[in-house]
């Protein structure tokens, strides 16, 4: 490697002497800028998720059939979800507003197929 001689300072490699010195500043204060300034993501009528649990008694055709009829799922969506549900125990397969998902959880329980809304933590 090679170095810069030096009288009585460290010895620095040549190829970081450049940036050896080099000083930063920044201009933005978040004290002064205004929030027009700032593009903040707030959605809060996404803010919970319906969750479908497995069971050991609805087949795979009713439980695609309910998520294509109620979530409005296309079949090859549906069927990922219910392979996630068989899986692992339980899916998300919507996220939405309560007001929207409440119905929803509500007609794919009337089918004896356990689902629930759990609020999303951010």
């Amino acid at each position: 490697m090679f170095y810069r001689k030096t009288m009585g300072k460290k010895q620095i490699p040549l190829f970081l002497q450049h940036n050896y010195n080099m000083h930063f500043s920044f201009s933005y204060n978040p004290l002064t800028e205004s929030k027009e300034d700032l593009d903040v993501l707030t959605d809060e009528s996404s803010s919970f998720n319906l969750i479908v649990w497995n069971d050991e008694v609805n087949s795979f055709d009713w439980v695609i059939e309910t998520l294509i009829e109620i979530c409005g799922h296309s079949q090859e969506q549906a069927e990922q979800c219910a392979m996630i549900i068989h899986h692992k125990g339980k899916y998300a397969v919507k996220t939405g507003s309560y007001e929207v998902l409440k119905p929803q959880c509500d007609a794919i329980n009337e089918r004896l197929i356990n689902a629930t809304i759990e609020e999303l933590v951010s």
